[in-house]
């Protein structure tokens, strides 16, 4: 993500969906955000080269866990598979630092994440800090960033 990506990020947080459910976003966030280095904000573009989604990332200094912090769709094109496309091209992005596993923080009410993370086959570990936590862990042992 870049400064230049504000426009348009929040115009997608004028959706009430989005502001609720991670919002409300402000210039605060945009600085902390670009001033960030123990995680970024991937951009995933359409085939027509328009933002279709945006997916925060934190880093584990450890290398054990990183962690999803948001995803958000656009909401013209919801539920045309986006979201997933969006975690798979984050999980497979090659400048993450190696890591042996990813985890996700779900709001208990958001009934939509909890089924997203778990048609993606996460795992549901529970209730962790008042919120329910998603772990997925790369087949055979690979450690995510590795080459």
């Amino acid at each position: 993500m870049i400064r230049e990506d504000w426009a348009w990020i929040s115009e997608w947080f004028r959706d009430p969906v989005l502001d609720r459910e991670l919002g409300p976003l402000d210039g605060e966030w945009l600085e902390y955000v670009l001033a960030r280095t123990e995680g970024v904000e991937l951009v995933l573009r359409g085939a027509d080269g328009r933002p279709a989604a945006l997916l925060g990332c934190v880093w584990d200094s450890a290398g054990v866990e990183h962690g999803i912090t948001d995803i958000a769709v656009d909401p013209a094109r919801r539920g045309q598979g986006l979201g997933r496309l969006a975690v798979e091209a984050a999980l497979a992005w090659p400048e993450h630092p190696p890591a042996e596993r990813w985890i996700a923080f779900v709001d208990p009410e958001n009934r939509a994440a909890f089924g997203f993370f778990t048609a993606l086959g996460w795992d549901h570990e529970g209730c962790d800090a008042l919120m329910e936590r998603f772990a997925w862990s790369p087949a055979r042992g690979a450690r995510i960033g590795s080459v």
